[in-house]
């Protein structure tokens, strides 16, 4: 048992021994004092540097992200610019109804996730591949010039590979036909056929963005100790062993972070590169439009802002979903892979 003060009764920090000689235990919490929890504004004050090094991305998201969410409410009126801004008639959910019905959102949807997963499976799969065999050369000058080379595409704008593409592929002229009709060929007009734009896409899309996620493999890879290599030597292991059982599953966490950051933006195509390539050609459009080709038509050519904002919220609404229910499961088969 505990004495306790006469006047305020608190116990004392003094244990008496029971009768068999053994001390009294203590009571669980017995002595501590609880800190008091400090609000926001006391922490806004001690850190207030850091703070203020906040302030300027804050701004920014508000300002490009956060107010122009005002713009939702055009995609339940059917706009009209005689009409002003908010006094446009509400229509409710008739233009979701319109692009559920007419079929264009189930193409786009179709079209812009088929062509994301082929660009993150593919890609992340290449640039592995690509990152490995950078890693196991020897001679430097060879892995610097090479890595350099692959990397270079990154940097090529997509107005510049639409010019490449053009003078490659145009039926007149193009280099394809040129070198066709040396052979006595004849003329292969490309831009009238839908289904092989499916594979240039992927394409040019790979050969541009390769470089970029083989550096980030790479790095992952440089990271990677050797003691690990130097043990596997020892018993034994070829190249190939100790590629797939070391290297590989090293590459995994790195591997699920891209995965995640991809999928987040998989509603989003690559508008520049599909805009460039295919432009206004109507031929192409149920094998290469996507979300975002069809929300700047819409507002470039229709001028139909409802349509457009209907589309655009479609757009943003699922990938909200896709991105919480992947990251949900992958929170569930392993937490530390998680982005949140």
């Amino acid at each position: 048992m505990r004495q306790r003060t006469r006047k305020t009764g608190i116990p004392l920090a003094i244990e008496l021994p029971l009768k068999g000689g053994a001390p009294a235990a203590s009571p669980p919490g017995a002595g501590t004092i609880k800190k008091k929890k400090k609000g926001f504004l006391h922490e806004l004050i001690h850190n207030r540097v850091l703070f203020l090094m906040l302030l300027p991305a804050l701004l920014f998201f508000l300002i490009n992200s956060y107010f122009p969410m005002v713009g939702v409410y055009y995609a339940f009126t059917q706009f009209d610019f005689n009409a002003g801004l908010f006094d446009a008639p509400f229509v409710g959910f008739k233009n979701f109804e319109f692009l559920w019905k007419s079929g264009t959102l189930v193409k786009l949807t179709l079209n812009t996730i088929g062509y994301n997963l082929a660009f993150i499976l593919l890609g992340n799969v290449l640039a592995i591949v690509c990152a490995i065999l950078l890693s196991e050369l020897r001679v430097k000058w060879f892995k610097k010039l090479t890595q350099s080379i692959m990397f270079l595409p990154y940097f090529v704008s997509f107005v510049i590979l639409s010019v490449i593409v053009y003078n490659v592929f145009n039926y007149d002229s193009g280099f394809l036909n040129t070198l066709l009709a040396r052979f006595g060929a004849g003329p292969v007009d490309v831009y009238n056929k839908p289904l092989v734009w499916i594979f240039l896409i992927i394409l040019f899309y790979l050969w541009k963005n390769l470089g970029y996620s083989m550096v980030i493999y790479l790095a992952a890879i440089t990271g990677i100790s050797d003691e690990y290599y130097e043990a596997a030597k020892i018993d034994g292991a070829h190249i190939f062993q100790r590629i797939w059982y070391i290297t590989v599953p090293m590459l995994k966490s790195t591997f699920v972070v891209l995965l995640l950051f991809s999928l987040g933006s998989i509603m989003k195509g690559q508008f520049d590169l599909f805009y460039q390539l295919i432009g206004n050609n109507g031929v192409l459009y149920n094998t290469t439009d996507i979300l975002d080709t069809y929300v700047f038509r819409s507002l470039k050519v229709t001028f139909d802002i409802g349509m457009a904002t209907a589309a655009g919220l479609y757009q943003s609404l699922f990938g909200f979903i896709l991105i919480m229910t992947v990251n949900y499961i992958i929170r569930k088969i392993n937490d530390d892979y998680a982005l949140f």
